[in-house]
């Protein structure tokens, strides 16, 4: 799957998430960079995407996780 086509789904799920259609998250976003993606928000939105993408990361990956490029790298790894 190309990382556009995960990067549209993980804005998906973020919108949906936060109920803010207008967020656009690029592979340099970070949480931060986001109104309301606190640290909750951050564990329903990982647990989101694992159900998406039928994945599970590893917790030390969850935590290194900078940016949301970070985020669809290891998909991309994970999915194979």
């Amino acid at each position: 799957m190309p990382d556009q086509d995960i990067l549209a789904k993980l804005t998906g799920i973020l919108r949906d998430l936060l109920d803010d259609e207008s967020i656009v998250l690029a592979p340099t976003t970070m949480r931060q960079d986001v109104s309301g993606w606190d640290s909750f928000a951050y564990v329903n939105f990982i647990v989101a995407v694992e159900g998406e993408f039928g994945i599970r990361f590893q917790v030390a990956d969850v935590e290194a996780f900078k940016t949301v490029g970070d985020i669809v790298s290891q998909i991309t790894v994970l999915k194979g």
